[in-house]
């Protein structure tokens, strides 16, 4: 999936100035996004809960399976920053903040299309229910700019309203299908059996869709959940690079609530060795993504 402009544009912006190179630089901006990211995990679990829950929150999402890419040149912690703050944001109805973050958001990766929508609804709903003024409005109409700026230029470049998605369907052979290809995929892997990476996929899509439903049960706020949905739905609906599809939910975050929620219930001692098991499971699947699995991650 090609990047957005923003991503690419700090890199240059930051490489004359600090003696990295662009590989360099280009990771030391996923380093800085993901502390960020993992900053306002702990504030949304703290808000929504405890501090316990806050730390086990940022502590889960960097023990993903697919969580070495927050450390190689990958847009997903910087978008999994901008979308945790942005919901914080919201939950807080701190109307400008969201939706000018929501807006750098659809600089980042086309999955703002996930991110957006939530932005929108609950500035309409504080739109009908008359509260705070003007901020609502104008968050409204930061959100999707990015996104759309984007598509806009897109277009105007390839002389075609949906130059954007031709690109997708012609180059990267990505389309929407409603999840019929990641079904196929998922019965013929666990069928006739394959690697370790799409096991793990697999997995963790499985496992998406089940935390899913604990979060329905969890009764997290409505933001949460409709990013979540949206989230999943283009994830697992799309067709093509199914061996990324564990990557492209790691800002599925609030996926990870109910999980923080039941360690943070338990004692001490159980916590820690899950926490522990997770990490190092997590470690030995980075190191076979980078060093045996001959496909991006």
């Amino acid at each position: 999936m090609a990047f957005f402009p923003l991503y690419p544009g700090l890199v240059r912006v930051l490489e004359p100035v600090l003696p990295l190179g662009p590989g360099g630089t280009a990771v030391l901006v996923t380093w800085v996004a993901a502390l960020a990211a993992a900053a306002g995990l702990f504030a949304i679990g703290n808000h929504l809960y405890d501090r316990r829950v806050g730390i086990l929150l940022a502590m889960l999402w960097g023990a993903l399976p697919h969580a070495v890419v927050q450390s190689m040149a990958y847009t997903e912690a910087l978008f999994t920053a901008f979308a945790v703050w942005t919901l914080f944001a919201l939950l807080r109805r701190n109307w400008l903040t969201a939706g000018l973050l929501c807006l750098l958001a659809g600089l980042t990766r086309p999955t703002a299309s996930a991110l957006i929508p939530v932005v929108g609804l609950a500035a309409l709903i504080a739109v009908f229910q008359r509260r705070d003024g003007w901020r609502p409005w104008v968050a409204m109409l930061l959100a999707p700019l990015g996104y759309l700026g984007y598509l806009g230029w897109v277009a105007q470049r390839t002389g075609r309203l949906d130059g954007w998605f031709t690109i997708q369907n012609d180059g990267w052979k990505m389309s929407f299908n409603g999840g019929r290809y990641t079904v196929g995929v998922a019965k013929t892997v666990l069928v006739e059996g394959s690697t370790l990476a799409l096991y793990a996929v697999t997995l963790v899509l499985t496992l998406a869709v089940v935390l899913f439903v604990f979060s329905l049960l969890d009764r997290q706020p409505w933001q949460l959940l409709l990013y979540s949905a949206l989230l999943l739905a283009t994830s697992l609906g799309a067709h093509g690079y199914y061996h990324s599809k564990a990557r492209f939910l790691l800002p599925a975050f609030p996926l990870l609530l109910p999980v923080a929620v039941a360690l943070g219930r338990t004692s001490r001692p159980k916590r820690w060795i899950v926490v522990a098991v997770l990490a190092a499971g997590s470690a030995y699947l980075g190191a076979y993504l980078l060093l045996r699995w001959k496909y991006s991650p």
